[in-house]
C-alpha cells in the first residue's frame, strides 16, 4: 500500500503545479458584479488553498478591450492552461477567447455567452429563459391579462436576447398587454434612471415596469418617485439581490412583490467546477444550467444572503 501511495500523490502534486487557472470577470460596477468578484476571489482562496501548488489569477475589467487585452497577458506572462471568463460583451470577446482557446488552454465562459461556441470548451449559467419567462408570466397574471409595460433590458449579449425573446413569448400570448417599449439599461442604476425617465415623460400610462435587475429597478423606483407618478402598480426586477429579498420578506415596498433568483455564486461553482475537472484531467459537459426561480413572500427566506455584497 506504502509503495504505490508516493507515486500518485507526487502525480497529484503534478498535475495541480502545472494547473494555471486565469479567471476573467468584470469589474464591480454594481452590486451583482460585486457578488461575482467577491464570489471568485472566494474560490480562488478555498481552491489554492486545497490544491498547494495550484495558481489561480483572477482579473476584472471594466471594458471589453481591457478584457481582451488581459487574455493575452495571462496567456503570454502568467501561461495559463485554463480560462473561466465572464464576458463583458459576447460579440467582442469572442475571437479574443478564440484565440486563447486555440494556443490549447481548456475554456470555460460564464453566463454571457460568446457569439460562437467553437471558442469555448463549456458554458455554465443561470437559466436565462426562466428569467424572461417567469416574470413575464406573473406581470401578466398580477395585471389581468390587461395594461401598459415597459421593459429595461441589460446589455447587448446573448443571454439578454435570451431573457427578452422569453418575455416576449409570453407576452404574445396576451394581446391586451402592451409592451410599449423595451431599451437597454445596461444593468445599471443610473442609466436605467434615464432610460424610465425617458419613459415617463414619453407614457402617460403605465401599470407595471419589467426592470429585468434589481439594481436597474432600484434606478427606475428613484424615477418614478422624482416624477410623482401614481399610474405604476408594480416594478419587477431580477437576479435576487438581498435588499430586493428583505423587500419581499417584509412586504415594506407596494412595488416590489416579486423577483427571479440568478445568484452570482455561479462564478464560484463555474471556477471550482472547471478546477477540479482539470486536476483530475476532465472535462466538463459542454453546458451547466443553473435554475432560476420565482421569489415571493412565501420563499423569500431561502434566498436572502445578507452577509453576501449581493
Amino acid at each position: 500500500m506504502q509503495a504505490w501511495a508516493l507515486p500518485s500523490a507526487q502525480a497529484a502534486a503534478n498535475v495541480e503545479n502545472k494547473l494555471v487557472v486565469g479567471v476573467a470577470i468584470p469589474t464591480a460596477t454594481h452590486s451583482f458584479t460585486s457578488g461575482i468578484v467577491w464570489w471568485a476571489n472566494q474560490a480562488k482562496a478555498e481552491l489554492e488553498k486545497a490544491h498547494p501548488g495550484l495558481k489561480i489569477i483572477v482579473k476584472t475589467a471594466a471594458t471589453a478591450p481591457e478584457q481582451a487585452n488581459q487574455l493575452q497577458d495571462m496567456l503570454t506572462v502568467n501561461k495559463i492552461n485554463t480560462l473561466v471568463i465572464f464576458p463583458i460583451e459576447s460579440a467582442s470577446l469572442t475571437q479574443p477567447v478564440a484565440q486563447v482557446k486555440n494556443k490549447g488552454v481548456y475554456v470555460t465562459v460564464v453566463d454571457r455567452g460568446l457569439t460562437n461556441t467553437q471558442s469555448q470548451d463549456a458554458y455554465i449559467a443561470g437559466d436565462n429563459t426562466a428569467f424572461g419567462k417567469l416574470p413575464a408570466e406573473y406581470l401578466a397574471k398580477s395585471l389581468n391579462g390587461k395594461g401598459n409595460i415597459v421593459v429595461l433590458r441589460g446589455m447587448p449579449t446573448t443571454l439578454d436576447n435570451e431573457r427578452y425573446d422569453a418575455f416576449s413569448a409570453v407576452m404574445k400570448g396576451h394581446p391586451e398587454i402592451k409592451v410599449l417599449d423595451a431599451k437597454y439599461g445596461n444593468w445599471n442604476r443610473d442609466d436605467a434612471f434615464k432610460v424610465m425617465q425617458d419613459y415617463l415623460t414619453r407614457f402617460k400610462h403605465i401599470d407595471a415596469v419589467w426592470a429585468a435587475d434589481d439594481d436597474m429597478a432600484i434606478g427606475v423606483q428613484k424615477a418614478i418617485v422624482q416624477a410623482k407618478r401614481t399610474d405604476i402598480k408594480q416594478v419587477f426586477g431580477g437576479a435576487g439581490a438581498k435588499g430586493a429579498v428583505k423587500k419581499i420578506m417584509d412586504g415594506s415596498d407596494p412595488l416590489i412583490v416579486a423577483d427571479v433568483s440568478y445568484s452570482p455564486k455561479f462564478m464560484y461553482d463555474a471556477i471550482k467546477l472547471t478546477t477540479e475537472a482539470r486536476l483530475k484531467g476532465d472535462k466538463l459537459p459542454a453546458n451547466i444550467i443553473i435554475p432560476s426561480v420565482l421569489i415571493t413572500r412565501e420563499n423569500a427566506k431561502q434566498f436572502y444572503f445578507p452577509n453576501s455584497p449581493f
